[in-house]
């Protein structure tokens, strides 16, 4: 993946038949090129469908397929019909009026993700955060912004931590810094509050929180936070997330990715075992 500043962010499903065509494409033994002939289109748009960059046009879609050899009408009809619900927009689409469209992707990802690691150095990940932190650090990153405008990105924040709540939540794996802990945001009582919620996390069986003391010294990622995204699905790769300033980066490449994950192996081994997290938490609240 790349860069993402601009350009929609597809569905996970779209990204999963954008791997299936590719597949079914190379088993064809055609190129780009050959296979943008045969739709009377540039090798860019085949390609461009393949990364789940464009829609997926059903005309293109029914006519690939039997360009690529897939000459069963169930299976063709089995195939557009999941095109036309991946071409459908996310639910987060209602939120297209403040969500930059980099972070819709992370969106996305995190709906259909079945093991969700990150590390946090700055706050608070936004599936765990109370309402009243949320607000604190979206005006303290937005200061211009209007006030209805942070109000739509805080009822967003909330609408995804119903994520944890569902039948099948995915695993939620966070490394954090103390600094997270002892960064006074909202005031005392919204941090005293946070740090309940977070204490309320540790008793759900699909989260998993470690807390990565001062006295741990230097670890493998001190350059910034970052997510690494799994998915049921074995089309798709772990995907990781960075985020800057202005943008976020999007990075599936194997070898980036087990960078990745080697560092977060490592933290999590250098961190305050899990089962800790309860002590430690209620101590630094005491403090507040």
């Amino acid at each position: 993946m790349k860069d993402a500043r601009s350009g929609g962010a597809p569905t996970v499903l779209r990204l999963v038949l954008g791997k299936r065509l590719q597949d079914l494409r190379e088993r064809a033994g055609l190129s780009f090129a050959e296979a943008g002939r045969a739709l009377d289109v540039t090798h860019a748009t085949v390609r461009r469908m393949e990364k789940a960059e464009v829609g997926l046009k059903i005309p293109y879609v029914e006519k690939l397929l039997r360009v690529y050899g897939v000459t069963d009408q169930r299976d063709i009809d089995a195939f557009v019909s999941l095109a036309r619900e991946a071409n459908q927009p996310g639910w987060w689409h209602r939120y297209r009026d403040v969500l930059p469209e980099w972070f819709s992707a992370f969106v996305a990802l995190e709906g259909e993700a079945s093991v969700i690691r990150a590390y946090e150095p700055h706050y608070v990940p936004g599936l765990l955060q109370t309402e009243a932190y949320a607000r604190a650090v979206l005006r303290a990153g937005m200061p211009h912004a209007p006030q209805a405008e942070l109000e739509r990105l805080a009822a967003l924040r909330a609408e995804r931590q119903s994520l944890l709540t569902k039948d099948d939540p995915p695993l939620l794996w966070v490394v954090m810094d103390e600094t997270v802990l002892r960064r006074p945001i909202g005031g005392p009582e919204v941090m005293r509050a946070q740090i309940d919620r977070l204490i309320e996390a540790t008793e759900m069986p699909r989260v998993r929180l470690q807390l990565m003391p001062f006295s741990a010294g230097p670890h493998p990622a001190m350059y910034g936070p970052f997510h690494i995204f799994r998915f049921p699905l074995p089309e798709l790769p772990d995907v990781v997330y960075s985020e800057s300033l202005v943008g976020a980066v999007y990075v599936d490449q194997r070898d980036d990715v087990s960078a990745f994950l080697e560092a977060l192996d490592r933290m999590c081994a250098q961190a305050a075992p899990a089962h800790t997290t309860r002590t430690v938490l209620g101590g630094i609240r005491k403090e507040i």
